[in-house]
């Protein structure tokens, strides 16, 4: 891409280089096809899963084990394949599906439907097995410091990105399959995950149905919020409000007085990073939206506060970490962009100041991370690029967040009364970005 291209001034401009670079990426995900490597491959095998185990079992005899692989993630990352095969990832398949619907609403073309609900087949067949409600999690075995969390194990922190992607295309074109999907997934995060009292109105809940989870994450708790906040309406049973309610006073309480939030509540992991705050405060804009609760729209604030003076580098893109755990292997993820463009878009309305951050970031992905074959760039390192497409890692996110800004960037120049109107030119072949 060339480095000197910016972001037109122009709103049509804007939106025209963002459609044909969506157009560049359909095209390319259909060529590349739907599973990838992931930035956990370097340890989703039992040579790499290994020698993570033994790290956070002894740091001083694991270092040495883990070292060549971080080696490798920071100067060789095409080295991935050599630890483990691409995958294909739930995560990823719902960002598509959402980043495809939003492209139809923004065209009314039906392929972009099309593809949208082919997704959702592939979630269909893709759910975790041995439970009897819909769940989603990871296609390897997770080496965390708690423990390995066996491949197919359900995450709150994944499943609730299912669920948005069925209830999006569902709301588009209803089905009666689609919302007994949704029905499920609800079902599943108020009997298969734990609530974990913290206070006599709140309450955390665990990261997966796991008997030795003890909860305490914070994002976990947020996810899980919204979707049950989202389901109550949805499907017009207030009780889940009421498990949600206890889920989002314990976000509330566990804000720090600068606006941020720690990775967890054990004292160990309280670390500070870009995207796991988006994670949290999407959550928050998204509960806020349904049910207008003023203590919400105050910890948002303050959290915007937060992330505009302590989550962005000097030249106002997102950087990892204000409080970081560990030593980073890279300056800047595609991943943190895309959040940030989701966040800025949900809460632009409420806070302005966020859409010089959102215009700034959408610039910095169009100028420089957009790869020649059409996909995106995953990581900028300390020397050079990392350029292996990883659809969990970024591609699917970064694809999810442009077609949202795309739509949303429509609705805001289309006329008053346009409602149901295509709001923008199908995508067509456009010439080539080099």
């Amino acid at each position: 891409m060339n480095n000197n291209m910016a972001i037109p001034s122009e709103s049509a401009q804007a939106r025209g280089l963002v459609s044909q670079v969506l157009f560049n990426f359909t095209r390319w995900l259909e060529a590349f096809g739907e599973v990838s490597y992931d930035h956990q491959s370097f340890f989703a095998g039992p040579i790499g899963g290994g020698a993570k185990a033994l790290y956070y079992r002894n740091k001083w005899l694991g270092l040495p084990a883990v070292a060549p692989m971080i080696f490798f993630e920071a100067v060789l990352p095409g080295a991935r394949r050599m630890f483990h095969e691409p995958m294909r990832f739930p995560i990823a398949d719902a960002h598509y599906a959402m980043g495809y619907a939003f492209l139809h609403e923004t065209t009314g073309e039906r392929r972009p439907l099309e593809r949208a609900i082919h997704f959702l087949e592939q979630l269909k067949m893709s759910r975790c097995a041995g439970f009897a409600e819909y769940c989603w999690g990871y296609p390897f075995d997770w080496v965390t410091r708690n423990g390995v969390m066996p491949k197919q194990t359900p995450f709150i922190t994944s499943t609730p990105y299912v669920y948005e992607a069925f209830l999006q295309v569902h709301q588009l074109e209803p089905r009666e399959e689609w919302r007994q999907v949704l029905a499920s997934i609800a079902r599943h995060a108020t009997q298969d995950i734990k609530d974990f009292p913290v206070t006599k109105t709140s309450s955390s809940c665990s990261y997966s149905p796991r008997a030795d989870d003890r909860g305490g994450v914070i994002n976990a708790a947020a996810y899980r919020a919204f979707l049950l906040t989202s389901a109550a309406k949805v499907l017009h049973d207030e009780a889940l409000w009421t498990i949600a309610e206890r889920n989002l006073r314990f976000v509330l309480e566990h804000q720090n007085a600068d606006g941020s939030w720690f990775y967890a509540v054990d004292g160990v992991r309280d670390f500070v990073d870009h995207f796991h705050t988006c994670f949290v405060m999407k959550a928050l804009a998204k509960i806020n939206t349904i049910r207008g609760d003023s203590a919400t729209r105050e910890a948002l604030r303050k959290g915007v506060g937060y992330l505009l003076k302590n989550l962005l580098a000097d030249d106002g893109l997102p950087k990892p970490f204000s409080r970081a755990p560990r030593l980073t292997v890279y300056q800047r993820e595609l991943y943190d962009c895309a959040e940030c463009i989701n966040l800025c878009l949900l809460l632009r309305g409420r806070f302005p100041e966020l859409r010089q951050t959102l215009q700034v970031v959408v610039s910095g992905i169009l100028s420089d991370w957009v790869k020649a074959d059409g996909s995106f760039r995953s990581r900028k390192l300390h020397l050079g690029w990392d350029n292996v497409p990883m659809h969990r890692w970024g591609q699917s996110q970064m694809f999810r967040a442009l077609a949202f800004y795309l739509l949303e960037e429509a609705r805001e120049a289309a006329p008053s009364g346009s409602g149901g109107q295509r709001l923008a030119p199908p995508l067509a072949n456009p010439t080539p970005v080099t």
